[in-house]
């Protein structure tokens, strides 16, 4: 060892030894003693950094020098005062980072430009080059194949038509008639390192769809023409998802992580990049050059760099420049659990790919429901890191501010998939001046690029109105622009390709992982560890359901009752088994849902590049190894001698292996079936019919003997074969059934036993099958890891072209012809006229609040820091009004209280305390009369999915539009609302789901607005009617909004970033602080005059710079860090202004009713009749069927293909009637059959029912029906499907088993059937409606399914079932299916058959009613008891969906 390695060593063992006693006070400032001089701390820094470069280059790079500024009195006899130490970077923990990012990075934005600032000049003076990427495109055309009108409506007629063609078009048969769709047109640039770009262009120019093929990710469907490179590298050269990272505007997480674990899990598996071979070449470039960096910047750059534990302060530096570090330890949040905000979602989506080494960035999107001063400081950040670390952004942004959009360097202007414009941002106006068009003043640029290329905004930006205004097309623009003096530096630019050899060699990653495959698996380990913890309710409620169906079995097969005298006793110990299969196999159903609801996380970071899917799959299974343990041990104590299986300690072990194989057999399998089928639906179904083959076929229900030759193979794939076979060999091998003779006096009852149910007698089977079943473990993991590799997920955006559209594209090339521009032209001049005189009559009526107070329970969180109140208040005394006529919006930064002062005023909060007077035109609100004249526009935008944008608008006006209006005007009325918000040209499409089918964003909220505008309210609640759109399409929305206004309603939005145009829209603002205080209630005057002056008369507020946005200048100045600054509080200081007082008294004014004036009263609640309410729903309803061929094709293929199983399983076993086994046989199929395929229904409508429930809150919330009609609508618009269903069952089923062909019997059959699946799917409707989601009905159905199973009359005959438990059996529906099945067709059968154990052979029919207890003449109570079952499920379902809210506001 060399002298330095020791000095190094000796080095790094004192630091380990100080470094936990002081590294809590390292970062925290305290006044300093001030004993020694300057000159000497920096001697002292001078030696300590002697020391660092003395180490080994490997210690030297994790180990930096730390200034500690807060030393106790004992240390001060020792130290100098400002005392550096060496310190090792891996000893820091989490609160010396957050100390660390605290002290450095107090106010972000400035701080952040500083720092980055140091960190280039340390990087320039030892002249370091950074690795920079130029990524261009050269003449990229992207086009799509898309239905052409209502052949891309998802009906069921549909479905099976594209589904027929697709398997034709593989052979080469084509029949569809597709529209070739150009998303993207010819397109070149270039995206230049340490330039910031923002991408603009109204909705549907290809926006995501350029920033896509950039970085490497387009859907493989696309046609793609055209080059991209990165540094003069062709994609394929490369790994591009490694180089750059694309951030989605879709926010797909784990809603169980918290924000900081979420960043901490991206940041561990994407690795550092290059970074610690900059940091080598770095300290060996300043050891060389004697150069000492700062401290601080050496901290941070080793901190973010060194794997493993840098990860942390990358985390943390990043949480403050996204401004996460408020929220950094609350849950994500999903559906389930309730989380962070949309805002907030946003960010950690965009942060979870900044926490990566990637320097380029493609990010679509990510201002989305940000208010402007978050946006702005996001941008400046980025900004910093651009320009001072030489990376590469290419942003879209929506509603850009004025100051946001200044800090970008160049634009890219998208329009109709072309780029329009391509250069600096202070080029842009000059290149649209010279085609004749002008920014007017008080107009934000980015506006103005957006609405000039679209028809209908050209015209008022046309410059010269003294010549008459032309439209110009994009395809014109696009040639114009070729010869501006921009557009000509860009093509001469692309003519000289990029020099490869110029490119650095750390630039371009060429590798899929940067990590280990070691660190990537502990990552996902400590994720999936952390995940179990999280969701232990779910585990523990699965073991506790385990456990209670374990006490079921053992207390129906008590061992008092147990006897092995014979082959009789046998057959009852054979259920046992049986069901002990079923279950352990069946334990792990939960496993879909539970893999499904993550599997959209799962594809996103594969797509990433995160971590293989092996990473993800590997953990996951041997995470529920200790959960089998645990299930299989409490399995053991309960039943294996509580049922007094065979007594040998040798025997126990063996079930208690088996029994542990078989969970691990069944996880597997189920993690498989979610990973093949992707969806919830079709995963149900694939799995029950994947279940059903196995079942069928697993030598219980029917002995291999029986089953037919050519369908012998799926005897040995089934695991569930080797299972039973394994169970009974190690029973009936035991002593007590070996010393004992058969019937015969020549075999052995355990012998005997086997042979009967054709099961190998040898004992070597056991080890056989245990050998079988862990291979059956490892195949269906591996199976599973490689349905995560190589499959996508389902349901693409699907694009969508009317048949008008298609012509047009047909016959036109370029830009718009005379006659076309003239049509257009008079339909807008139509509308507007009829905007203007159509409107349903309505009265006018103002709202005011005073004095509300808002709170709720303190939650655990902060409860757990030292929180002692028991009630958190989120208003606090805000009182204020809305008048007709008046546009008000309510504003705040994040936080603020806007949405929950909206809620608690539309009265529409479910939980917490409200206090306060709210009224109605001078009277009390009642919520019943509010929610009639009312409407409602929530920020989530909440739709049925499977009906059109027209449709969507009929349903709402007819239901809560009066009576006496006649349909003709009703339809009239829609027609207009959906000129009014401009979704006459997607009156067809589809609504679909979000991000996944059908609208985009801002179409979905324009419909979200249009649903409420057919109500007719008069007064209207808007929560953020614009987030989420680009400027146009909120200029549109505006509009709509505006001229409701202008009808004379009160309408109130809350809103986030909004421009200057749409901020002065309003007429007066009503803006809050954190905390939910009032700190300006009034008008906001002309050019937002009134709300400046107030501000700026405040003592220290700064005055507002000229050309800037006055709602983010108002935010700013109001916000908590100014009013540290000056020392006043804004709430305080509005309560004593005149402003105040004059809204006291407007308030006090509008709170008495004006004279001769009468409170609201309607004669009814609704504005339908309850028929009237039944029919609109049930006419939604059906079409909302008819287009979700998930559930409905799927799940009569699901039956079309069970029945043939069954029948062909069962091939003419209806015939055989020489043996009780034949009996048994034929109850184990119409058992299976009602049984799988009644499991299917209710499974696959647990999901659409729990999808359309979120509708219904919102639907009863705005008063359009009462609980009973949407209930029975639901329930009605399944028996038509059903019937279907039973259709295909019975006539398939009944012929194949060969019963007897008389009409009775076949009717019968035919009803058992269809009650028996109706049944079925209204218990799943039932099981939706008392559970909070559709994962927590489908662990609950399982633990029913269990009971169905063991009680149904098949594993233990109604005679044998303990006195404790027949209860159970009248109350057990498949039991009275059975029931009915055996005695409809064999109350007759008078033939004798034999029966194992007998000494004589009985006549069938007497069998039946002794060995099954069945009454032969009991038909006509079955028949009730049937149909008494649906009724019940569905009334059950009607009742607790009125009762019962599972939606928290």
């Amino acid at each position: 060892m060399t002298m330095e390695e020791t000095h190094g060593g000796n080095i790094m063992r004192s630091i380990s030894r100080s470094v936990s006693r002081r590294v809590d006070g390292v970062f925290s400032v305290s006044s300093s003693h001030g004993r020694s001089s300057r000159g000497s701390v920096a001697d002292e820094e001078a030696l300590r950094w002697a020391a660092l470069e003395k180490l080994p280059t490997y210690n030297r790079i994790r180990t930096t020098i730390f200034k500690n500024l807060n030393i106790s009195a004992p240390d001060l006899q020792n130290q100098t005062p400002s005392d550096t130490l060496l310190l090792n970077i891996g000893e820091l923990d989490a609160k010396a980072h957050q100390n660390f990012i605290d002290k450095i990075f107090k106010d972000a934005e400035e701080d952040n430009g500083r720092f980055l600032k140091k960190f280039r000049d340390r990087i320039d003076k030892v002249g370091i080059s950074l690795p920079t990427i130029e990524v261009r495109f050269q003449n990229v055309t992207i086009e799509a194949d898309c239905y052409v009108g209502d052949r891309a409506l998802p009906t069921l007629l549909n479905v099976a038509r594209n589904s027929f063609e697709s398997l034709l078009s593989s052979v080469g048969i084509n029949l569809t008639k597709k529209a070739k769709l150009t998303i993207l047109k010819d397109v070149s640039g270039i995206i230049k390192p340490a330039r910031m770009t923002l991408l603009l262009g109204p909705p549907s120019s290809g926006k995501t769809t350029l920033l896509l093929a950039l970085a490497g990710k387009l859907d493989s469907s696309l046609m793609v023409e055209g080059d991209i490179t990165y540094n003069g590298h062709k994609l394929n050269e490369f790994e591009p998802r490694k180089t750059s990272a694309y951030i989605s505007q879709y926010d797909v997480h784990v809603g169980e992580m918290t924000v900081k674990e979420t960043f901490d899990f991206a940041a561990r598996c994407q690795g550092v990049g290059s970074k610690i071979e900059l940091l080598a070449e770095l300290a060996r470039r300043e050891k060389q050059a004697g150069i000492f960096p700062e401290a601080d910047v050496d901290l941070f750059m080793k901190g973010t760099a060194i794997e493993g534990y840098g990860s942390n302060l990358v985390t943390y530096y990043i949480l403050r420049i996204l401004g996460l570090d408020m929220c950094r330890d609350t849950y994500v949040g999903d559906v389930m659990r309730k989380g962070i905000s949309g805002g907030q979602k946003k960010r950690v989506t965009t942060g979870e790919m900044l926490v990566g080494p990637a320097k380029t960035l493609f990010m679509d999107e990510i201002s989305t429901g940000l208010d402007s001063s978050t946006t702005f400081q996001i941008v400046k950040c980025l900004q910093q890191i651009v320009h001072f670390t030489e990376s590469t952004i290419f942003m879209s942004l929506l509603q850009p501010a004025p100051e946001t959009f200044d800090l970008f360097d160049d634009i890219i202007l998208l329009s109709e998939g072309q780029i329009v414009y391509q250069g600096p941002r202070e080029n842009a106006l000059e290149f649209f001046e010279s085609c004749g068009f002008r920014l007017p003043p008080r107009k934000g640029t980015s506006d103005f690029l957006q609405e000039v290329t679209s028809r209908k905004d050209q015209e008022q930006y046309w410059a010269d109105r003294s010549k008459p205004y032309r439209y110009i097309p994009v395809s014109e623009f696009v040639e114009r622009f070729k010869s501006f003096h921009v557009g000509i530096k860009l093509k001469n630019e692309l003519s000289i390709p990029y020099d490869k050899n110029q490119s650095h060699k750390a630039a371009l990653v060429f590798k899929k992982y940067l990590v280990s495959k070691r660190e990537l698996l502990k990552a996902s380990w400590d994720k999936e560890w952390l995940l179990i913890k999280r969701n232990s309710p779910i585990y523990i409620f699965k073991t506790v359901q385990f456990t209670i169906l374990s006490f079921t079995i053992m207390t129906v097969f008590f061992r008092t009752r147990m006897h092995t005298r014979n082959e009789q006793d046998g057959s009852t110990y054979i259920g046992t088994l049986a069901f002990s299969l079923l279950l352990n196999m069946f334990n792990g159903l939960a496993e879909i849902s539970l893999t499904i609801i993550r599997l959209p996380v799962i594809f996103k970071q594969r797509d990433l590049l995160f971590h293989p899917p092996w990473a993800y799959t590997f953990p996951t299974f041997l995470l529920r190894v200790p959960i089998s343990v645990l299930e299989s041990t409490l399995w053991m104590a309960i039943v294996y001698y509580g049922v007094g299986l065979a007594p040998e300690a040798s025997r126990f072990f063996k079930h208690f292996l088996l029994v542990f194989m078989l969970q691990n057999v069944g996880g597997g399998y189920f993690r498989f079936i979610a990973g093949v089928c992707r969806t919830m639906n079709i995963a149900n179904t694939g799995g029950t019919l994947a279940l059903l083959i196995i079942f069928l076929l697993g030598g219980f229900i029917m002995p291999k003997s029986q089953i037919l030759d050519w369908w012998e193979w799926g005897y040995w794939v089934s695991p569930l074969s080797y299972g039973f076979k394994a169970f009974a060999v190690n029973e009936f091998f035991a002593p007590r059934w070996m010393n004992k003779m058969s019937m015969d006096n020549v075999t052995r009852v355990g012998i005997a036993i086997l042979e009967n149910m054709d099961i190998p007698t040898k004992e070597s089977w056991f080890w056989i099958s245990i050998a079988s079943l862990a291979g059956f473990v490892v195949l269906f993991n591996v199976l599973f890891t490689l349905a995560l590799m190589y499959l996508d997920p389902l349901g693409k955006p699907q694009a969508i072209v009317s048949k008008e559209e298609t012509t047009r594209m047909e016959v036109r090339t370029e830009g718009y012809t005379e006659k076309e521009l003239e049509r257009r032209r008079s339909n807008t001049n139509n509308a507007k006229a009829h905007k203007k005189g159509m409107v349903l009559p309505f009265t006018p009526l103002s709202m005011s609040f005073n004095n509300m107070n808002y709170f709720v329970d303190m939650p655990q969180e902060m409860r757990e820091q030292g929180v002692t109140e028991t009630r958190l208040q989120l208003l606090c005394e805000v009182t204020g009004a809305f008048r007709p006529g008046v546009l008000t919006s309510l504003m705040g930064v994040s936080g603020a209280g806007k949405t929950t002062l909206m809620d608690v005023l539309a009265g529409r909060k479910t939980s917490g305390y409200i206090e306060g007077d709210v009224r109605i035109s001078g009277f009390p609100k009642k919520q019943e009369t509010f929610a009639r004249i009312s409407g409602y526009c929530e920020q989530t935008d909440i739709h049925s999915p499977n009906i059109t944008v027209c449709e969507s608008l009929i349903y709402s006006a007819f239901l809560r539009l009066p009576k006496e209006i006649c349909e003709e005007e009703k339809m009239t009325f829609v027609h207009e609302v959906m000129e009014l918000v401009e979704l006459d040209n997607l009156k067809d499409a589809i609504v679909g789901l979000p991000g996944v089918t059908g609208l985009s964003t801002e179409q979905r909220k324009r419909l979200t607005i249009a649903v409420e505008l057919v109500a007719n309210p008069s007064i209207i609640f808007m929560d953020e009617p614009t987030s989420g759109l680009d400027a146009r399409a909120a200029a549109i929305v505006m509009r709509a909004v505006r001229n409701t206004v202008d009808t004379g309603r009160t309408v109130v939005c809350t809103i986030h970033q909004p421009s200057i145009d749409i901020f002065e829209s309003f007429d007066e603002l009503l803006l809050l602080k954190r905390g939910g205080q009032v700190i300006y209630a009034g008008p906001l005057g002309t050019n937002s005059r009134n709300i400046i002056d107030y501000f700026e008369e405040i003592p220290g507020v700064p005055k507002m710079p000229e050309k800037y946005n006055p709602a983010t200048w108002m935010l700013e100045v109001s916000s908590s860090v100014v009013e540290s600054r000056i020392g006043i509080d804004f709430a305080e200081h509005f309560k004593s202004s005149a402003l105040h007082q004059k809204n006291k008294d407007l308030v006090a004014e509008l709170s008495t009713p004006p004279p001769g004036a009468e409170d609201l009263h309607f004669a009814t609640q609704y504005a339908q009749s309850t028929w009237g309410q039944f029919k609109s729903c049930i006419w939604k309803m059906w079409w909302s069927y008819w287009r979700n061929p998930d559930y409905n094709l799927v799940r009569n293929i699901f039956t079309l293909i069970a029945s043939i199983l069954i029948g062909i399983t069962f091939w003419k076993i209806g015939e055989k009637r020489e043996s009780s086994n034949n009996l048994t046989t034929i109850v184990g199929a119409l058992y299976a059959g009602v049984f799988f395929v009644g499991m299917n229904n209710c499974q696959t409508a647990q999901p659409v029912v729990a999808s359309e429930r979120t509708v219904f809150y919102r639907e009863r919330a705005a008063g359009m029906y009462s609980t009973l009609p949407y209930a029975m609508a639901q329930v009605l618009v399944e028996i038509p499907y059903v019937f279907v269903e039973t259709i295909c069952y019975t006539f398939i089923v009944y012929p194949m088993v060969s019963f007897d062909w008389t009409a009775p019997k076949f009717l019968w059959f035919f009803f058992i059937s269809f009650c028996s699946f109706l049944y079925f799917t209204y218990y799943g409707l039932m099981t939706v409606s008392i559970t909070p989601n559709e994962q927590i009905a489908a662990v609950l159905a399982v633990l029913f399914y269990g009971l169905f199973n063991f009680f149904s009359g098949f594993f233990i005959p109604k005679p044998r079932i303990p006195k404790w438990w027949v209860w159970y059996y009248w109350i057990c529906p498949i039991a009275w299916s059975v029931y009915g099945y055996i005695v409809s067709q064999y109350h007759d059968a008078e033939n004798t058959i034999k029966v194992p154990g007998m000494s004589y052979d009985p006549a069938m029919n007497w069998y039946i009613k002794d060995h099954y207890g069945f009454r032969l003449d009991f038909m006509g109570p079955v028949a009730t008891v049937l149909v008494a079952f649906c009724v019940s499920f569905a009334l059950i379902y009607a009742f607790c969906l009125r009762a019962l809210n599972f939606q928290v506001r």
